[in-house]
């Protein structure tokens, strides 16, 4: 009987599950949206048990349209967004909605750690610069403005494992997602009692689960979590992984020469490395891969495409846009009208974050009458690959340069976007092209866990391929950098205003 794998992918508000075959193959999907809560500017949040029951809700889906016997699914796991949080409390019922890693209420916190010294103190076990929606500034925050929620709190889970507990009822931190948390030891690989309390949340050192790898087996489905999704109690499921280490095992980045490039709402950037690289001027993450031994090396901000989809949702003039047209055909005849050049025009991608200034907010610079919709369009392209470069510069300057990046993100649908990523990079692109790469990383985790795969090279031998490679030209990747370098030196003269939000 043939076996087949889940790969279950929950991003800042799609849930999706997948069925593959164990050569890669999707078989069937379902995948549905979450509503975002925003009580206050600043604040991303979400109901905690509508994620839960959303994804039984596609597994049941996803298995009834592939036709397969619940039977022959040989295991399951998850990928989920890194930082953000959720909480299960003393009552063994969720206690608080689970906040997004676009959250920015406690962005004083990492201000603060550095300020007064605690961040330099506990650098050399964090090996990571502190963000604003990483668990350990949501905590203090908590335990700050909302005591009662903090002393009630019984587990601090990252969306993927708070959806594995519900699954099998047995409590683990993953190892890919809580190294990004601020929580842990990652130069130890454990957690420490002691630098918790020197950030102020000693008390949640019990909350913590015990740790385990993206691949290890972590229970069972539970009879409540069988009847929900239809598949059979007892069903292995896997650790699972942070969804930026899915995507890297789903596009083959095995070794240290692999450099990857993920274009979501966050822009990510990284590549792999057997120790931590410690300058924290140009590296803002080391957390623990998904294959034991090695670190992910990591540059990121919430700074992506998902500023396209924003402007999509809300202001693009689409009254003759055809239902059956592709969206990014319809915006980029309107960008091909422009030239380079001429449309002078910075969108700087801040919309959820900044990765220049905490406080920075998105912006249109140099708007005349001369621009159209089109001209805004174009910067907003062109904005979200100059942040993209921003972050590979700094990997790079820690490293040999790599011969190519590989390219992952809903983005690489289109071809003129994907080009201009080559173009102003100045890197041939390496694509996997509609693979769900989230949900197939951790379909991968689970072919490992069941033993349908030796490890991870195993699986992506036989799962994943390279199928497209996009070369710069160099031609306009020399008007893009005098672009980029004006880009740079605008987000540099805002610093001075940002500053002033905070007065």
């Amino acid at each position: 009987m043939e076996q087949y794998l889940i790969g279950l992918d929950n991003g800042g508000t799609l849930i999706k599950a997948v069925v593959f075959d164990t050569a890669g193959t999707p078989i069937a999907s379902a995948s549905t949206k979450t509503s975002i809560i925003t009580p206050e500017p600043g604040y991303t949040e979400r109901d905690i048990e509508e994620i839960w029951v959303k994804n039984c809700e596609c597994v049941r889906r996803a298995l009834t349209d592939s036709g397969i016997e619940g039977t022959q699914i040989a295991g399951l796991a998850i990928a989920g967004h890194g930082k953000g949080l959720y909480l299960w409390g003393k009552n063994n019922k969720p206690i608080y909605n689970g906040i997004v890693s676009t959250d920015n209420r406690a962005w004083r916190y990492p201000e603060k750690w550095k300020e007064d010294g605690t961040f330099d103190r506990n650098y050399p076990k964090l090996c990571q610069n502190l963000m604003a929606s990483q668990q350990l500034s949501l905590l203090a925050w908590l335990k700050d403005n909302q005591p009662s929620i903090y002393y009630d709190i019984k587990w601090v889970f990252s969306v993927k494992d708070y959806l594995r507990f519900r699954l099998t009822g047995e409590a683990y931190c993953e190892a890919t997602d809580i190294s990004g948390s601020g929580l842990m030891n990652v130069r130890d690989k454990m957690f420490d009692l002691e630098m918790l309390t020197d950030f102020g949340i000693g008390e949640m050192y019990e909350c913590l689960a015990p740790i385990r790898y993206s691949s290890d087996l972590c229970g069972g489905l539970t009879a409540e979590a069988a009847k929900l999704t239809e598949l059979p109690e007892g069903l292995p499921v896997a650790g699972g992984m942070f969804d930026i280490d899915a995507c890297a095992i789903a596009m083959r980045v095995l070794e240290p020469k692999d450099m990857i490039t993920i274009a979501g709402t966050w822009s990510i950037n990284e590549y792999i490395s057997d120790k931590p690289v410690l300058n924290r001027e140009d590296i803002m993450m080391n957390s623990l891969y998904a294959i034991p031994g090695y670190y992910l090396i990591e540059e990121c901000s919430a700074t992506s495409a998902g500023n396209l989809e924003w402007y999509i949702d809300n202001l693009l003039k689409k009254e003759n846009l055809s239902s059956a047209q592709n969206v990014y055909h319809f915006i980029e005849e309107k960008i091909r009208t422009t030239e380079t050049t001429k449309s002078d025009v910075y969108f700087l991608p801040f919309l959820y974050a900044s990765n220049t200034h905490p406080l920075g907010k998105a912006s249109f610079i140099g708007l005349t009458l001369y621009h159209s919709e089109a001209d805004m369009l174009r910067a907003i392209y062109e904005g979200v690959v100059f942040s993209h470069k921003m972050h590979i510069d700094r990997l790079v300057s820690t490293r040999e340069k790599p011969s190519s990046i590989r390219l992952a993100g809903g983005m690489t649908k289109s071809k003129f976007w994907t080009q201009m990523f080559a173009d102003i990079l100045n890197y041939p692109l390496e694509l996997v092209e509609d693979k769900e790469l989230g949900a197939l990383g951790a379909a991968m985790a689970a072919g490992v866990s069941a033993g349908i795969f030796e490890d991870y090279d195993d699986a992506s031998s036989k799962m994943s391929s390279i199928d497209r490679v996009v070369r710069p030209n160099p031609e306009m990747h020399a008007k893009y950098q005098k672009k980029y370098e004006k880009y740079v030196a605008i987000c540099e003269a805002l610093n001075a205003v940002w500053d002033r939000f905070d007065q």
